[in-house]
């Protein structure tokens, strides 16, 4: 792992108040709050995450927890009638705040984003050449030639062949046009890459291909990296910290592998507990999470995952937890009411 500034801070909304922000941070996310039309509660409520130059970060969590939005919000790719709330800091200015022009100018050079489905991102009537250098020639970064010169060089740092410049999306492979993307977010030399389940929609060979080679260029040009996925043991295998997310929140994060090895919230327990493992018995290979997330409609007063907790009691539906760090491991914090009895029950179960 290495070595990064420490995030005993992360506190989320419970945090905001007075808050100055960080030095060495490639994105710094404090109490964001996101609200849309015809809901009863938030969409995210009180994010409170850091990415450090140079660091990998995963965010993880069931589908509609939150993950891509708050990606996303990075760059400010909201809905157009999201309310907001909190900051999102990236190069030290709020992109919440920000006007049109550096908006763009981030958008172009700062932060880069690699989506899940590549064919979903590109123009399928435009060339690949043109998809890379169009961004940075129109912000003028850089003129048709030096732009033409670096997307030659970044086909090659990723494996594809310069002929590709002049080819059309559906001419190549899932797998290529994945690599044509993280050549794409590098073209501005960013200092925060945003990858939503970047691997999905490929073959497990190429998936490994494809995370192999974005860790590699991230540790090359010192990149923050916000990896979202739903895939925990590859969070486990790549990442520097993680965020578990749950109904918009951050039910636990810290250090991959303490996290990982020792889980102090019962969702990112019932996570692990989910994933298949073939070398268990065949009756405990794969244990499910009963219940469902919350709908948005409805309003909460107390813990998101109490309705699905089996260790939830009166205090979780009547009061939300507060984030509270591990004696002595300020970095790892989780906000539920019975993390002592979780850690417990484990010990318990392990002797």
């Amino acid at each position: 792992m290495r070595t990064t500034p420490t995030h005993d801070n992360d506190k989320g909304y419970e945090g905001y108040e007075g808050y100055e922000g960080y030095e060495g941070y490639a994105l710094d996310v404090q109490g964001l709050r996101i609200t849309l039309p015809g809901t009863a509660r938030p969409v995210l409520d009180g994010i409170g995450l850091t990415v450090a130059a140079g660091e990998t970060v995963a965010l993880v969590g069931e589908s509609g927890s939150g993950k891509t939005l708050t990606s996303r919000s990075a760059l400010r790719l909201l809905p157009p009638d999201a309310l907001t709330d909190g900051r999102v800091c990236v190069a030290g200015d709020d992109v919440l705040t920000m006007n049109a022009e550096r908006l763009r100018a981030l958008r172009t050079g700062t932060v880069a984003m690699i989506f899940q489905d590549p064919r979903a991102a590109i123009n399928p009537l435009r060339r690949i050449g043109d998809f890379l250098t169009e961004g940075v020639v129109l912000t003028g970064a850089m003129n048709h030639t030096d732009a033409a010169a670096r997307a030659t060089e970044l086909l090659q740092e990723v494996g594809v062949d310069a002929s590709v410049l002049r080819k059309y999306p559906g001419q190549v492979s899932g797998g290529m046009l994945q690599r044509v993307m993280i050549a794409a977010a590098l073209m501005g030399d960013p200092s925060l890459l945003l990858a939503d389940e970047p691997t999905t929609a490929l073959d497990v060979t190429t998936q490994a291909e494809v995370v192999a080679l974005l860790t590699r260029l991230q540790q090359r040009f010192g990149t923050g990296l916000l990896f979202v996925t739903h895939d925990l043991d590859l969070a486990a295998s790549i990442s520097d910290r993680v965020y578990v997310m749950y109904a918009g929140r951050i039910a636990e994060s810290g250090p991959a592998d303490e996290l990982f090895a020792g889980p102090r919230h019962p969702y990112t327990a019932a996570l692990l507990a989910s994933t298949p493992r073939l070398d268990a018995p065949a009756a405990g290979r794969l244990a499910a999470i009963d219940g469902q997330p919350p709908d948005l409609r409805t309003a909460l007063t107390g813990c998101a995952f109490a309705a699905r907790c089996p260790l939830a009691t009166e205090v979780c539906d009547q009061q939300a937890p507060e984030s509270r760090s591990a004696p002595g491991r300020p970095e790892h914090r989780a906000a539920c009411h019975h993390t002592e009895r979780l850690i417990a029950d484990r010990s318990s179960a392990d002797a």
